[in-house]
């Protein structure tokens, strides 16, 4: 019996612990998606917005993912009239996740943001911060996100630079004429792209088979 106890402890609290986790990076920086326990995702802006969720459909002719997510048919609530008016009329839970937002008390630049997705906390950058990231997502429950700031070249100003421990590195200015702004590596992971030295209709496209690596558990959608 105390065996029995132990574990269903155990288990209640890894389901505390991994309801909701990150689970995509769109790159270049379009929206971070969040899984919840239900397997719904939910994706959301570097700023801290809430613009669609569902699940992903797989295609039947291999590994190719439609862009837009497949309907959550579950319930869906809304923040009423008594809400805050930093976030009334916003989504208030997607099946059983809650979801909260700042107030209109808190720091302008975290008002109506997204504050929790179930357990999973939002902090966002300052107004101190280097503008080139002021006011976008800076941790995502214990994962850091980090941007280029505004010193860096102009093509990777105010994108992603890592995810936790995972670097993210672009092609420069001075890079070739189809390669420049694009990806270059997440992690170890490198990534190549046909250049002006191939043929006409393949240059700026992707070589590498990796247009959703999965990357200490976190899948990175190139587009």
């Amino acid at each position: 019996m105390k065996r029995f106890c132990t574990a269903i402890t155990s288990l209640l609290v890894a389901t505390c612990l991994f309801s909701q986790k990150l689970s995509q990076v769109s790159l270049p920086g379009k929206y971070y998606s969040i899984l919840t326990d239900q397997g719904v995702m939910i994706r959301i802006t570097p700023e801290g917005a809430i613009i669609d969720w569902g699940t992903e459909v797989l295609s039947y002719r291999g590994n190719y993912y439609a862009p837009k997510l497949q309907p959550f048919m579950g319930r869906v609530e809304y923040y009423g009239r008594e809400a805050d008016s930093a976030f009334m009329g916003k989504v208030k839970s997607i099946g059983t996740c809650t979801i909260t937002y700042y107030s209109h008390y808190e720091k302008d630049i975290q008002a109506g943001k997204l504050k929790t997705i179930g357990r999973l906390i939002m902090d966002y950058y300052d107004n101190f911060e280097n503008m080139a990231y002021r006011g976008k997502l800076r941790f995502v429950g214990t994962l850091l996100l980090q941007y280029y700031p505004s010193l860096e070249d102009e093509l990777v100003r105010g994108r992603l630079k890592a995810v936790g421990d995972v670097p993210v590195r672009y092609y420069s200015s001075v890079e070739d004429m189809y390669l420049k702004g694009k990806i270059k590596s997440i992690g170890t992971t490198v990534l190549e792209y046909y250049s002006s030295l191939d043929r006409v209709e393949y240059r700026g496209m992707l070589k590498s088979p990796y247009n959703r690596p999965n990357i200490a558990g976190v899948t990175y959608i190139l587009q």
